[in-house]
């Protein structure tokens, strides 16, 4: 619940508007007291007189107010509260919010705040997809913004994609998991999770690698971190933030990573996500490969890399708890996912399609299928951050339950 609770709610313009009387109503059954600020544009949409009615507080809109800065001022107004929200959220706001503005009450507000942000953003889908937009959402996560959705579904512009708002009940629950002590199942459980792409050098100029950008690595370990889990996140290279209040541990090669992964010690958990390189120049030269005219192209010889996911699986006293693999598929994805947790000995495989056409590699969301000894779970499509989210709790429901025992296969 949220009693006591002081929310302060941005509406800014969009269709989605309409769903920030119903989100009013769901916070204040919840006990939370909810004050508004209202966009130009989200005066569009829905009116002050509708807001204040539902809320029982005063509607503020404008930054030049005598009124309004002789009893509350925008300063105070952006540190009243305990939370800020953001609903909807549209791509303009997100943009100015990116970029520092103050041009007007909500985002003056947002750039005067101590508090915590949460943003649940409504757009087309196009618009959402747009790399102004996708840069604008990653520089926001990076200074600690936090994101609810946005969903998959039909959009008023009769277009299909993600860009719709986030449903009321879904945004209170995120409120509440936000500001209400969460239970930290996890505490007590050491974990490693890797993340990231390999490199593996040719000469010291060339390597071997792959498109992971190590968003969905990332986020799991957050996750887990944020369930109460002593994390190490040990990461190939990316040019994402480290994620606060947890250890990161930088490696290049898939030795240096599994290397990383075995000195962390005894753990419980072990999250093999990174896109490991599955081979490696059998002799890498230590001087650039010179290219000549008339020459045919040099032949390179390979040999496999080490396998993380198989050799962290190996019965043994060191053996994690509980260790889960990724399968990163182009095709017969659920038939190859279940094949490879037979044979690296995993407990689980969360596997995924990352064909070119989906859009995983790099991208915001993630459609996975978790496979373990019960069979197979299709989850829909969600954003990386609560797909981590989802995985991070199907963990913690494993370790607060009596372990059953495995068919033999």
């Amino acid at each position: 619940m949220l009693k006591g609770k002081r929310i302060l709610l941005i509406v800014a313009g969009g269709i989605a508007a309409f769903k920030s009387l119903e989100l009013i109503r769901r916070l204040r059954e919840r006990g939370a007291s909810v004050r508004c600020v209202l966009t130009d544009a989200g005066a569009k949409f829905v009116t002050p007189l509708s807001l204040q009615a539902l809320t029982e507080d005063r509607v503020y809109s404008d930054m030049f107010s005598l009124t309004d800065e002789s009893e509350m001022g925008h300063i105070q107004l952006s540190r009243d509260a305990d939370l800020l929200v953001v609903a909807p959220a549209t791509a303009n706001i997100l943009a100015r919010m990116a970029g520092g503005l103050a041009d007007d009450l909500a985002a003056t507000v947002l750039l005067a705040t101590d508090k915590p942000v949460l943003v649940a953003p409504a757009m087309n889908v196009r618009m959402w997809t747009h790399a102004a937009t996708v840069a604008n959402v990653e520089t926001l996560k990076q200074r600690g913004i936090r994101f609810i959705g946005p969903n998959d579904g039909a959009m008023a512009c009769n277009e299909f994609g993600p860009g719709r708002m986030s449903e009321p009940e879904e945004i209170a629950d995120a409120i509440e998991g936000l500001l209400v002590p969460a239970e930290r199942p996890l505490a007590g459980k050491r974990a490693v999770v890797t993340s990231g792409p390999t490199r593996e050098a040719i000469d010291p100029v060339r390597y071997i690698s792959n498109h992971s950008s190590g968003k969905q690595g990332h986020a799991i370990a957050s996750a887990l971190a944020a369930l109460g889990a002593d994390v190490t996140l040990v990461s190939g290279p990316v040019v994402i933030a480290d994620p606060p209040g947890l250890r990161t541990v930088h490696v290049d090669s898939a030795d240096q990573m599994l290397a990383a992964c075995l000195a962390a010690g005894r753990i419980d958990i072990a999250v093999c996500a990174a896109a490991v390189a599955d081979w490696k120049a059998a002799r890498p030269s230590g001087s650039k490969i010179k290219k000549k005219a008339g020459m045919a192209p040099p032949s390179l010889e390979l040999t496999p890399n080490p396998d993380i996911l198989a050799t962290l699986s190996k019965p043994g006293p060191q053996r994690p708890a509980l260790v889960v693999g990724f399968a990163a598929e182009t095709e017969n994805l659920v038939a190859n996912a279940i094949d490879k947790r037979r044979r690296k000995g995993c407990d689980w495989i969360v596997a995924n399609d990352v064909s070119p056409a989906v859009g995983t590699f790099g991208g915001e969301r993630n459609t996975v299928h978790l496979i373990s000894a019960s069979g197979v779970e299709d989850w829909p499509t969600l954003a990386k951050g609560e797909v981590a989210m989802r995985l991070a709790g199907r963990i913690a429901l494993h370790f607060g339950q009596p372990p059953k025992a495995e068919a033999a296969e």
